[in-house]
């Protein structure tokens, strides 16, 4: 083969290839921006999962983890785990799951 051919053939793997991966990561990236993927259950995130969220820090994050479990994420306040003001920053992006 020649130059050409070698490069032409190499190019045009590479777009396809490039083409199928672009196709099957939107529905990904359209699940993960969804509401109901995007909220962290108090009741078992990890402490990076919790430090992540808004007004939350490792120490915070520990508060949460060491006060389980939760009936409700308003339980958060009430038992004074959290100020009322981080809990206004991530009341949209929490549940607390009820395990069974």
């Amino acid at each position: 083969m020649t130059c050409k051919r070698c490069f032409l053939l190499l190019f045009t793997t590479a777009a396809l290839f490039a083409s199928q991966a672009g196709s099957s990561n939107k529905p990904a990236a359209q699940a993960a921006a969804s509401p109901k993927s995007a909220l962290v259950d108090i009741n078992s995130a990890t402490a990076d999962q919790l430090d992540a969220l808004p007004g939350i820090g490792p120490v915070l994050a520990q508060k949460i983890i060491a006060g389980r479990p939760y009936r409700a994420k308003t339980d958060l306040v009430t038992r004074k785990i959290i100020p009322q003001s981080a809990y206004e920053k991530i009341k949209t992006q929490i549940i607390a799951h009820q395990h069974k």
